[in-house]
């Protein structure tokens, strides 16, 4: 009689294939999720890009509420996002005096094709200087009112070695409540947790509604939503450098409101007077000590002066008169106080030229306003931008 192990059974056979398939599988999913732990992978391949390589590099940040039809998506790598703008083209030309342009959606283009915003429409001036060196523009806007939004974007494009930059504001983007609300800071708490602490500005690094990432959130497995939003932006490049289309503008929309709300308040504050502390001035420190050698013009932006029914309490849907009087006056103050390029081209723009808001305009109204702005640079450029007095 056999005292040997009895043979396996062709189903226990099957049944131990299984599992050692399972085992394996098991490895190497732990194995994968924990490199992409320990080497953040999701965050470094924002910096891998197919535009300016496959593609052109797009004319403005990615940013779009309609994909399919405007071959463009909202993101928050801020590392994928600048990849795929044509600053990020290469090494920085010797011949070109290089100018970014930062702000909301009015400087984006919001309803404008790439070539009508205003960088294009500063762009086709064609500026040299007299050491022979070209002036490029680079729109560097992004929908969404906040100051803070905006330093941010300034602190990583400073890396592109900007000769000057322009930063397009109006009054709603002071408000305090205004600065940590955008999406893009909420997804990126980091960066932004570290300029508020450099600049100790009175915001809060810890707000709750940053989206604190946890290990899991940088595994393979929790990062496939970042990785899919890369991997559509990559693909959207094909249709972007087949039309030019980054937008989907309607044929049709509703025109900015020129019958207004007799009510008088601007974010929960009432009449008779905006204060310093209403508005997060030191924002607009912090982004000159970040620039620094760097000039800065800054510019309120020009906004809608209604006609309509209560345009003595409003100037539009975004402001009441005293509101925005007194913001118009600290600005004047501060500019002074500190020194700064300030130029106040509030009422700049034919009111007929804007469009579906109070600060979004249309073509013929970037030709307007860049009219107003190329002096400004001009005199900027002659002078240094050392000595220049706030323009009214």
């Amino acid at each position: 009689m056999s005292t040997g192990t009895p043979p396996t059974t062709p189903k226990e056979h099957n049944w131990r294939f299984v599992w050692r398939v399972l085992l394996k599988a098991a490895f190497l999913f732990l194995l994968v999720n924990t490199l992409f732990l320990l080497y953040n992978t999701a965050s470094t391949l924002g910096k891998v890009s197919a535009y300016n390589h496959l593609f052109p590099g797009r004319a403005r940040l990615p940013y779009g509420e309609n994909p399919e039809r405007s071959y463009n998506l909202s993101l928050f790598n801020l590392d994928a996002m600048f990849a795929s703008h044509e600053l990020a083209a290469g090494e920085k030309p010797e011949d070109e005096y290089r100018v970014l342009l930062i702000g909301d959606s009015a400087t984006w283009g919001y309803l404008l094709e790439p070539d009508e915003t205003l960088a294009a429409t500063l762009n086709q001036e064609n500026i040299s200087l007299p050491d022979g060196r070209r002036v490029r523009f680079y729109n560097l806007g992004y929908p969404v009112m906040s100051l803070m939004k905006d330093l941010l974007l300034q602190s990583r494009a400073q890396q592109y070695e900007p000769d000057l930059i322009l930063w397009l504001f109006t009054l709603e983007s002071f408000p305090y409540d205004k600065q940590l609300f955008p999406p893009l800071l909420q997804k990126n708490p980091l960066p932004v947790g570290k300029l508020i602490d450099k600049y100790q500005l009175n915001l809060d690094a810890q707000d709750p509604d940053f989206s604190r990432s946890s290990p899991w959130d940088r595994t393979l497995v929790g990062s496939l939503r970042a990785l899919a939003d890369w991997w559509r932006l990559q693909l959207y490049g094909v249709m972007w450098a087949a039309t030019g289309i980054d937008q989907d503008i309607p044929q049709e929309y509703t025109p900015r409101l020129e019958d207004l709300s007799a009510d008088d308040s601007f974010h929960n504050l009432q009449p008779p007077h905006l204060g310093e502390e209403d508005l997060a001035l030191e924002i607009l420190k912090a982004g000159v000590d970040l620039a620094g050698e760097t000039p800065i013009l800054m510019i309120n932006e020009p906004m809608f002066i209604s006609q309509g029914q209560n345009s003595d309490i409003r100037y539009n849907f975004y402001y009441p008169r005293w509101a925005y009087d007194d913001y118009r006056r600290i600005l004047q103050e501060q500019s002074q106080k500190n020194g700064w390029n300030y130029a106040d081209l509030w009422d700049a723009i034919s009111r007929e030229e804007f469009t579906n808001t109070a600060v979004h305009i249309s073509p013929e109204g970037n030709q307007q306003l860049a009219v107003k702005i190329l002096p400004l640079i001009k005199e900027i450029l002659e002078s240094g931008a050392q000595d220049r007095q706030p323009v009214e």
